[in-house]
């Protein structure tokens, strides 16, 4: 979008992209000159194979900040949030102005990466140890993860656990028809690939299925009722099966919970726990089983340990559960959770604890029974006798009549069909809205109603649980744990949280090199609009007239992603990279099989992302690996070979472009175009897109489908391991399979598809909330600025790769001896002969203030660095100084025959209590393990040391306890 007609031109010094690149020109030529450019060459075109190469895109004149945030205000303003009272999973929820600032505005929590380095993330791994014990509490169950990507993915997860644990001899699943219509949308997309039939029944009115692996029950339904969950759960264990629970967490503070009514697993999502609705995301999920099946349990887990003084320390657990170890036989797709958004749901149950939870609830309650009572007054009592906060009214003829009367006081209500209303509360209704509802079901029955209810909340409150049944009311106390009580003020609130950051290595410290993550700047201004409230008070499921300006985002959002990309249709919708992938080979799959060909092979590089080959199976392919050469690259021989093994069978192929070896590989057109005439289709998997914006398309270069990682290339920030969105894009056939929604039109104003393929996501367009941050980077990025971007990133790392090769050998290199933008050091050779291994270089650098890269993938023994275009000289020059006087350590240990077991090497990272003590036995002086290199300004101490892993693995501790 060109710039305001008054606006001023971009200068020098109100530009965004110098802000953004950490590299100046003189920084530049400086790198050329190393790598043995000429300070005019670009370095991508002597990287990137010539027929790759294409002009920057048309994308308008870049906005400078200013004239972003102008236009987002623009956009923002287009939405009108209505009050709602649809409910069906999405709540108003108020966060607490200290969690806002402390956690969601604050870049040492959003800045963060995935928790695979322990020692420095002890303070977001207790945070979500503090996630897991709040959910196993309300849940009563004793295994909770770490979150997971929505309610629709935790219950198609919850599925395939029930057919592991049943090992696939009924793959039957039996789901309540009452539960919310999302949900079963994500069940069904996911059930058949897998060769699950979902079998529908009433749990109020029916009896339990037989010949099941398991059952789902919404714990309160869609129609707000609720039932007793424990003969369901007698019936399934009597049939051999499990029962799964979809339940509200804040109504758990008043209900039984359904590990004591028998339930196996519960899922459920926890947005109304501080969480905006944002029109449909990022929320975190959760799921919590009983301790046998903490193993078959999806996505991360966090576990006590300790360290190597035996202090106590936090790990990710079970982590052989990840994907890039287990590839096709990993138990689940997930990669990223939402770990942001369990944060801030932990945050929100510390800051009001059980009793403040409790008093909220109550409080839902005694709305909804205010309002049940004043709409009996008219004549028109709730259909359903039990309730939480959602109440079910059955109109003939008139549910879109109410609707529309509600509508024009400024409310949303649900018209589930001509005849239903649906109607929930929330802890931001207030009287007043309780008055409009009544009103707008007078108006539209023509029927005469007071202008106010005079209820009386606390009155209502103590008069107990009109609406939950004696049985399944809660019992006891819960969240009884310190954590949930020591926080009341906000200065107490505020020190807790600071306190958890400053023992966590976030961008806000320094560079986090980590290959294949691309941990960019996310920069204040992308961030800005996240927390307005016209973006994040929207219901996704309320009018589409009301939210014209995050609907007008998503538009030039898609617009300007299919320019980048060589695309010609996108959907929003996955949640993640990985539920990119998946939704992109599900488009494959059903095209191929709407084709009359079924084609279940995908054939996948050795190299490629563990998440790759997970998916391929979910998508119901058969996986095939293809080998790798020398080089690193693809080895045609063996595509051929596969080819012609599996002929007329090869349904696609997944390509990481550049490869994950951080090369481009030279022959990636004569690959796709192997697999075009074999009849397979492209998958290239956009994880590596930073090395390409703005300078070849993977939908031109033999691309089919693609997925971006918007959390990596387009500045959303991990947030400590999510939010993630994984956009998927496809070339016109494709176009009509990807994802669809029951309840919204996903079209974003152009022609619906001729098809519309299942959902991978509750939410319509998946996480909206964070979509402006890509916005805003494109934008103010421009084509040049992207293109620059892109340059950077590739000068950093092959300016990282050259001063380092002599120590530490680039295992792949591509074509002219370049790497793309990240590169592999091969240190197995260093391990060979010292005894030093990556791992004691990764926890050595921790020392010297620096995150490690990523380690163990894609080769074991190696580590892959990728710098980013936002480093400046200064920082590369600093990280490839510590990784040299890393290297002399290691030279320093051989050279004297000294154990590396006692090494400083082997013994990192060193913490403040141990460089501090009074006794010191090492064979190294203090100031070593303090303060390598002479580093003292700035220093970041390590919270812990060495976490001992095995041990957390052999006593498996994932809750707190009391």
């Amino acid at each position: 979008m060109a710039a305001p007609p008054n606006s001023a031109p971009n200068t020098a010094t109100d530009a965004f992209a110098p802000r953004h690149l950490g590299l100046d020109q003189g920084a530049r030529e400086l790198i050329r000159k190393r790598l043995g450019l000429e300070a005019v060459q670009s370095i991508v075109h002597q990287a990137l194979p010539r027929d790759l190469l294409q002009d920057a895109p048309d994308m308008g004149q870049p906005l400078t900040p200013d004239q972003a945030l102008a236009q987002l205000r623009q956009l923002a303003a287009r939405n009108h949030p209505a009050k709602s009272m649809i409910g069906l999973g999405y709540y108003g929820t108020a966060t607490p102005a200290v969690i806002q600032r402390c956690v969601l505005e604050d870049p040492s929590w959003y800045t963060a990466y995935t928790p695979y380095q322990p020692e420095i993330s002890q303070g977001r791994l207790e945070a979500l140890f503090v996630f897991q014990t709040m959910i196993s509490e309300l849940t009563g169950l004793p295994i909770a993860n770490a979150s997971l990507l929505d309610e629709g993915s935790a219950a198609a997860e919850a599925m395939t656990l029930c057919g592991r644990v049943d090992r696939g001899r009924r793959p039957r699943f039996a789901v309540d028809s009452d539960v919310f219509p999302q949900v079963m949308a994500v069940l069904e997309t996911r059930a058949g690939p897998l060769g699950f039939e979902l079998v529908s029944f009433d749990p109020v009115t029916e009896a339990l299925p037989g010949d099941i692996c398991g059952a789902l029950v919404q714990y309160q339904g869609t129609s707000g009722r609720l039932v007793d969950l424990e003969p369901l759960a007698q019936a399934a264990h009597q049939d051999g099966a499990l029962l799964v629970v979809a339940a509200d967490p804040l109504a758990l503070t008043l209900l039984r919970p359904p590990g004591q009514a028998g339930a196996d697993v519960c899922i459920g999502s926890t947005q109304r726990f501080g969480v905006p609705m944002g029109y449909g995301g990022p929320h975190a999920a959760y799921m919590s089983v009983r301790q046998d099946l903490v193993r078959q349990l999806p996505g991360r887990l966090v576990g006590l340990a300790a360290d190597a003084e035996g202090q106590p320390a936090y790990r990710l657990a079970l982590v052989t559960r990840e994907q890039h170890i287990r590839r096709e036989k990993a138990t689940s797709n997930i990669c990223t959770a939402q770990v942001l958004l369990a944060v801030i749901a932990a945050m929100y149950g510390v800051w009001h604890g059980p009793e403040g939870l409790k008093r909220i609830a109550t409080e839902v309650h005694a709305k909804a029974t205010g309002l049940a009572r004043a709409l009996a007054g008219i004549g028109h009592k709730p259909t359903n006798p039990s309730y939480f906060d959602t109440l079910r009214l059955r109109l003939p003829g008139k549910a879109k009549a109410v609707r529309a009367a509600a509508r024009q006081r400024g409310l949303a209500v649900w018209a589930a069909d001509e005849d239903t209303v649906l109607v929930s509360v929330d802890e931001t209704t207030s009287l007043e809205d309780l008055a409009v509802v009544v009103g707008a079901v007078g108006q539209a029955l023509v029927l005469p109603t007071p202008l106010d209810l005079d209820l009386d909340v606390s009155e209502l409150s103590s008069e107990g649980l009109a609406g939950v049944p004696a049985g399944l009311r809660r019992q006891g106390q819960f969240m009884q744990e310190p954590v949930f009580a020591a926080h009341r003020t906000e200065l107490a609130m505020m020190r807790y949280l600071k306190s958890l950051a400053d023992k966590d290595y976030a961008l806000d410290r320094g560079m986090i090199p980590l290959g294949s993550c691309t941990m960019k700047l996310s920069s204040a201004v992308e961030m800005a609009a996240v927390t307005w409230p016209q973006f994040a008070q929207l219901h996704p499921f309320g009018p589409v007239e009301d939210a014209q300006g995050t609907l007008e985002v998503m538009r030039q959002l898609s617009a300007d992603l299919l320019r980048l990309t060589g695309y010609d249709a996108l959907s929003l919708q996955p949640n993640a990279g990985s539920q990119g992938e998946l939704a992109g080979l599900l488009a494959i799959r059903r095209y191929q099989l709407d084709c009359g060909e079924d084609r279940p092979v995908c054939l996948i590089p050795i190299s490629a992302h563990g998440t790759n080959a997970a998916s391929a199976v979910l998508a119901g392919f058969e996986v095939v690996g293809v080998a790798t050469d020398s080089s690193g690259d693809i080895s045609f021989d063996d595509l051929k070979a596969k080819l012609v093994a599996h002929d007329g069978r090869v349904g696609a192929i997944m390509l990481t472009y550049p490869s994950t070896h951080g090369v481009y590989e030279a022959g990636v057109g004569q690959v796709c175009d192997m697999v075009h005439r074999a009849g397979g289709q492209v998958y290239i998997d956009g994880a590596n897109f930073n090395a390409l914006v703005g300078w070849a398309k993977a939908g031109h270069f033999g691309g089919d489908v693609s997925h971006l990682n918007l959390h990596k290339t387009f500045a959303i920030p991990h947030g400590g391991g999510g939010p993630g969105v994984g956009p998927v894009a496809a070339k016109a056939h494709l176009a009509p399979y990807l994802p669809g929604h029951s309840l919204v039109d996903v079209s974003l104003g152009g022609a619906p598809p001729s098809l519309t393929f299942g959902a991978v996501a509750a939410s319509p367009f998946g996480s909206p909330l964070v979509l402006p941050i890509s916005w805003a980077y494109i934008k103010m990025m421009g084509a040049a600025g992207m293109r620059q971007a892109t340059e950077d990133a590739v000068l950093a790392a092959n300016y990282v790769a050259a001063e380092l090769e002599d120590n530490y050998p680039v295992l792949y290199r591509g074509p002219g001896g370049w790497v793309a933008h990240e590169c592999l050091l091969d240190l197995r050779e260093m391990t060979k002969r010292t005894g030093v291994t990556a791992e004691d270089v990764a926890k050595r650098l921790m020392d010297y203030g620096f995150h490690a890269p990523t380690m163990a993938f894609p080769v074991a023994g190696c580590l892959m660095v990728e710098p980013t275009e936002s480093e400046n000289l200064g920082e590369l020059d600093r990280f490839i100084a510590a990784m040299l006087a890393i290297a002399g350590e290691v030279e320093a240990v051989a050279d004297a025959g000294a154990s590396v077991a006692e090494s400083v090497l082997r013994r990192s990272p060193h913490t403040a209590a141990v460089v501090c003590a009074d006794e010191w036995s090492r064979p190294y002086p203090r100031s070593l393990a303090a303060y390598p290199a002479g580093q003292v300004d700035g220093k970041y101490w390590p919270p812990v040391g060495r976490v001992d892993s095995a041990l957390g693995d052999r006593n498996l501790i994932a809750r707190m306890s009391t």
